[in-house]
């Protein structure tokens, strides 16, 4: 594996279970709301925009942790959601968050941006398999 791949598969272990777990509200309930559970919201801000991403700036990432130009677009349109959502939630809390009016923009825009990666990250996978592309 080269060294570019192996960078992008070692940010998108990390970024794709935060995008697909943004895209799934009873997850979201079943384990954000756990205290005995590590991942929250604040882990979801730190790996979107401060650990392996920006969503604030996608771009920058472009060939590191997102495949193309529309998981930037998506990503971009992700941390807008985030924002808003940060910005009606004066106690920073794991349950206002998913409370937030915002919140319902968020999931949708995950849905999306989830199944672009998806599909991006099994064709990469594919082609592992078939070094031949079809046509």
């Amino acid at each position: 594996m080269s060294e570019d791949a192996q960078l992008m598969a070692n940010h998108r272990v990390h970024v794709v279970p935060v995008v697909l777990a943004l895209a799934n509200p009873p997850r979201q309930r079943d384990v954000w709301l756990d205290p005995s559970v590590f991942e929250n919201v604040d882990h979801v801000f730190h790996t979107l925009f401060d650990g392996f991403c920006d969503a604030d700036e996608p771009e920058r990432y472009l060939g590191v942790s997102l495949r193309t130009e529309d998981e930037v677009v998506l990503m971009r349109e992700l941390g807008v959601a985030l924002n808003a959502a940060a910005v009606e939630e004066p106690n920073d809390t794991d349950a206002e968050y998913l409370q937030a009016a915002a919140w319902p923009e968020v999931v949708a825009v995950a849905g999306r941006l989830a199944q672009v990666m998806v599909r991006n990250d099994l064709g990469q996978l594919a082609a592992l398999h078939d070094p031949e592309p079809r046509t």
